[in-house]
Formats: C-alpha cells, structure tokens, sequence
C-alpha cells in the first residue's frame, strides 16, 4: 500500500481520539515553538552585538595598557598606565599596516553649561579618531591640526550630553566649562547609540588631546589607542606591528611581560558574542528537551494505539495487508502527528517572537533556516519515535491480532 494512501487512514484514526492527539501533539508544539523562538532570540542578540561593534569603526586595533607587576602581585589589566602620546604618535609613523591611529585619554569630569551640569566621559583624542570611528558629524566641525597643537579650547558634544545640557537648543557656538576651563562647542556628534558593553557612545565629549593633557586632566599617561587597519586583509599584519614596536619602544624582550594588550576587531567581536553564543546554545538545548519530551509522548500513544486496535491490525492482515503495510500506517500516523504539531508551533514560535519583541524591546531575529530545521527536526521525531510502535504492530502474528479482546 501506498504511503499516500495511508494518510487518509492516519488522518481518520487521529480524528477518532481528536483529545488524546492534541494532548500527544502538545509537546511537539511546545518543543517546535520554543526552538524558534530561542534561536530568534539569540540570533537578534548576536546581531545587535555586531551592529554595536560596528559603530567602533572598521578594522579596529585596540592598545590597552597591561597589567603591573608588583613584588608578584598583578594589579590587572589597565594598571600598567604604560601608554604615552608619544607611543601614539609611533604607531602613525613606523606602523605601515596602520591607515590611521588616535591617542584616547578618557576621565569623568563635570560638564557645566548654563544652569545645567552634567558628569560624563571626557575624552581626549586626536584629529584622526573620528576618521577611524566612522563618526561623523551632525552640526559644525571637527577641531583640526591647528587646535591639537596649540590645546584649543574647544569641543565635540555627544548627542546625549546635548539633550542634558542643552535640550533641544542648537549648542554649537556655545560654551561649556569643564574643570573651570571654558570651551567652545564647535561641532555636535552624530548618534551612535549604545557599545557591545551596553554603555551610551553618546554620552561623551571629545576634545583635542593635548587640551585634556595640558588643561582639564593633566596626565600624560593614556587609556588606549585606537588605530585602524589599511584594510580587513592587513588587521593581523598591523597587530603584530603594533606589538613588536611597542615592546621595542617600552624595552620588553619577552612577550609575557608585555605593558600593553593589543586586540584586533576580529578579537573584541568573538568576546562581545561569547556570551550571546553560549545563551543561545542553552536556550536551544532546553527547547530540544522540549521536543524529545514530545516525542516520548508520541511514542506512548502510538504504543497504546497498537493495543488498541490490535483486531483491526488482525483483519487487516487477514484481508492481505503485508507487514511492511502495517508498519508504514502507523509510521505515517506518528510523523502525522509531529508534523501537525510542527505546524502549528513554528506558528506558535513566530508568534511568540513578536510578542516578545513588541513586549519587552529585545531584539529578534527569525530565520528560514530555523524554521526549516524545526519542521525537519518535528518531522524527525515523528519517525524516530514512531518506528517502534508501527514495527510492534507489523510483527503481530495474524490469529493471535483476531483473537486479542
């Protein structure tokens, strides 16, 4: 007999006992649903997270200062304060993988306009950082070679520190005071919205580094340096070239006792997406026990099903059905049963997604790819744990299926 054939009846025999199949199709749905559902989840976080890097810029090289040592005690990384302009301005000109490279001297300071003030990121940074941010500008200009040199007493005012300290006046041309110093607002920052680390890149004012040296924090040790590559191609290149004059300029002959941390893009986005890589593993293993739990299910019915009908299988036979007839019945019975259960929780799981995202903001994610491998997966279940309930009622030996009460 056909497979084909067999769906009628299958459809039939389920429609009998409409209760019992929703029951057994109900894992099925659960674990259906909660596969999309998690992946969707996980695979928005994970795209939020790069979207995020991205706003760094492209082909980022970060240098943090390292650990200091102390009578064999490690203070931890940053503690070195092992990074001067100086080092920065080696990278521009003896790194040849390097496009461009930008000193960051970062210290929270209170920001005073008006009658408003407001305590946030200061950084000072050179006139090629927001080149290697891909940061432009929405009002005014950046501050040039001319401000760096002389510490021009002017600034960059991220978005959010605008609406603090400004609301929805236009701040350019205006002043702020930071650490008594006057300076004058010469451009508005685009906006870049929140980090990987979920920190507002907005909420910061960028200044001319030799400003943030000689007039608001004067300390001549850096928080990093930012570079970029000439390209994606020249990013290890440029890592290593990093490393090795930083060691030659800081007298370092073994590289464990490196000063300094160097990570490249690849390097900050395989961290940032650790974590989001690990939840979604968890989360969809959850959501295959679901499954497996449905596919138990379907195994017990299809089991009290063959007990059931254990004179139908014997007439069956009796009228010429084979064994491999019977077998196929109630194999395609069960796949029925996880394929419709399949249905409706990729349904279920689209659903869910949505709600979830319009509920509580998170970003989601659904995929064609995991809603086929859902389906495939339910449809899988469905012959895995149906095949041994259909080849118990194939082995049944025809007297003994007519004489069963």
């Amino acid at each position: 007999m056909s497979p084909f054939l067999s769906i009628p009846i299958a459809w039939r025999a389920l429609g009998s006992n409409r209760l019992r199949s929703t029951l057994t199709m109900l894992g099925v749905i659960i674990g259906v649903g909660a596969v999309i559902l998690m992946v969707a989840i996980s695979a928005g976080a994970r795209a939020q997270i790069e979207e995020r890097i991205a706003t760094l810029g492209d082909n980022i090289v970060l240098v943090t200062p390292g650990s200091q040592n102390s009578g064999g005690v490690r203070a931890g990384t940053g503690s070195a304060q092992s990074l001067t302009v100086e080092d920065g301005e080696a990278l521009q000109k003896d790194c040849p993988s390097l496009s461009a490279s930008s000193p960051v001297l970062e210290k929270t300071l209170q920001v005073i306009a008006r009658n408003q003030n407001w305590y946030t990121r200061v950084q000072g940074v050179s006139v090629s950082y927001m080149e290697i941010r891909s940061w432009p500008l929405d009002a005014g200009e950046p501050f040039n070679e001319q401000h760096v040199k002389g510490a021009g007493k002017v600034c960059l005012l991220g978005a959010t520190v605008v609406e603090k300290l400004f609301g929805t006046d236009d701040p350019e041309g205006d002043y702020v005071r930071i650490a008594g110093v006057p300076l004058k607002v010469i451009g508005v920052l685009s906006r870049k919205g929140q980090s990987a680390r979920g920190s507002d890149q907005d909420d910061v004012v960028l200044v001319p580094v030799t400003t943030q040296l000689q007039r608001l924090y004067k300390k001549n040790r850096l928080t990093s340096i930012i570079a970029s590559a000439r390209d994606a191609t020249a990013l290890h290149a440029a890592e290593e070239e990093v490393a090795g004059l930083l060691r030659q300029r800081h007298k370092i002959g073994n590289p464990e006792e490196d000063d300094f941390t160097v990570r490249g893009q690849e390097e900050i986005v395989a961290a940032a997406t650790a974590t989001s890589r690990t939840l979604g593993a968890l989360l969809a293993s959850v959501a295959a026990v679901s499954l497996l739990v449905g596919g138990i299910g379907i195994m017990n019915i299809m089991l009290v099903s063959v007990t059931e009908r254990t004179r139908e299988i014997g007439i069956r036979r009796a009228v010429g059905a084979r064994g491999v007839d019977i077998l196929v019945q109630f194999l395609v019975e069960a796949v029925v049963l996880a394929i419709l259960g399949g249905i409706v929780g990729i349904a279920l799981g689209i659903g869910g997604s949505h709600a979830v995202a319009d509920a509580e903001g998170w970003p989601v994610l659904i995929s064609a790819p995991s809603i086929v491998l859902a389906f495939l997966f339910a449809g899988a279940v469905g012959v895995f744990f149906g095949f041994y309930p259909a080849y118990k009622a194939a082995g049944l030996e025809t007297i003994d299926a007519l004489r069963y009460e």
